[in-house]
């Protein structure tokens, strides 16, 4: 069996899905679409990032549920970049907040880390 990928789907919470959809679509550059919640799980929206089960990485979800609540100190999802500066310089004009500008992380490329709108922290990844 070959090897896969140690995270294979992430859920970011969000109290707000439209102002969380308008800023991962304006910071990342992408299109969210709608996933319908499956049978006998209803009380949640899902909202996907782009890929799907032949894609390389993990896919994922913002999402809206009952009992769940955004902020710091969860999960931590890094999102892929070509230049993680460049998405990072889009946070703050989405609404967000940077809390670290792109850092060398020697061998393994470049981080940055934000606050999204509903209070999640985030990193941002690229080798250049």
């Amino acid at each position: 069996m070959a090897a896969m990928n140690a995270v294979v789907w992430f859920e970011i919470y969000t109290h707000d899905l439209a102002r969380a959809r308008a800023f991962y679509e304006t910071v990342l550059g992408i299109a969210l679409e709608p996933l319908p919640a499956p049978d006998g799980m209803g009380g949640f929206e899902m909202l996907a990032f782009p890929g799907g089960p032949d894609s390389p990485g993990a896919g994922g979800t913002l999402c809206r549920m009952e009992g769940m609540s955004p902020g710091v100190g969860g999960t931590l999802v890094y999102f892929s970049c070509a230049d993680c500066a460049v998405e990072a310089a889009r946070v703050e004009a989405a609404g967000g907040t940077l809390q670290q500008g792109k850092t060398p992380i020697g061998e393994y490329g470049a981080i940055a880390l934000a606050l999204d709108t509903e209070g999640n922290l985030f990193g941002l990844h690229s080798m250049a």
